[in-house]
């Protein structure tokens, strides 16, 4: 994929993004870098649910840009994996599995706090010079009425989003009250961490 946008980052290799995310793709694009997709076929819901959240998320993400790293063999690029969960009461919330998965957890995000985990691992291949890391988001929402979350469930939005919500050109931006950290965290990538990341692979 290619971007319009000037950067002042000058790869030594090809980036790709293992994700197939759409929000992940724009956020990149963000930075500048011209990258290629290549999705990471993983089961996300192989790692038992009780592990520690930044452990998790880095788990994944590291397990996602391997499983490029294994397709691309001997060719030369800079593979970026990510994943993204959302944590209450110390329980990870992926992605709703029906409808009724949504609810329960859009009702239990209602008037309250909860953490956004982005696990990050960008991966020099051939050379396998790997940097995994995380980055926390702290997200309250408002009180929620059930005739929105019905209506948004009933969009099917909520259905590929970890913690059943968006919050980038998505209606799910409404429940959110307050913010601290980063907020392209939430989206899908914290880019910040990231430009700072791929500075250190450059040529």
């Amino acid at each position: 994929m290619k971007s319009h946008i000037p950067s002042i980052l000058q790869l030594s290799n090809p980036l790709v993004l293992a994700s197939q995310s759409p929000r992940r793709r724009l956020l990149l694009e963000q930075l500048g870098l011209p990258f290629s997709v290549i999705p990471a076929d993983i089961d996300e819901l192989s790692l038992p649910l009780d592990m520690i959240p930044s452990e998790y998320v880095k788990a994944l993400a590291s397990s996602k840009a391997q499983a490029v790293a294994e397709k691309l063999g001997n060719e030369s690029a800079i593979v970026l994996g990510a994943d993204t969960i959302v944590v209450i009461d110390g329980n990870i919330l992926n992605k709703p599995l029906h409808p009724e998965e949504a609810y329960s957890m859009l009702r239990s995000l209602s008037g309250r706090t909860h953490y956004v985990y982005t696990g990050i691992s960008i991966m020099q291949v051939p050379l396998m010079k790997t940097i995994t890391s995380y980055q926390m988001t702290e997200v309250t929402f408002r009180i929620l009425e059930d005739d929105e979350i019905y209506a948004y469930i009933a969009t099917g939005s909520p259905m590929d989003k970890a913690g059943a919500y968006g919050i980038q050109e998505d209606f799910g931006a409404v429940f959110v009250q307050k913010i601290v950290g980063c907020y392209y965290n939430i989206v899908g990538l914290p880019l910040e961490m990231i430009y700072g990341i791929l500075r250190s692979f450059q040529n």
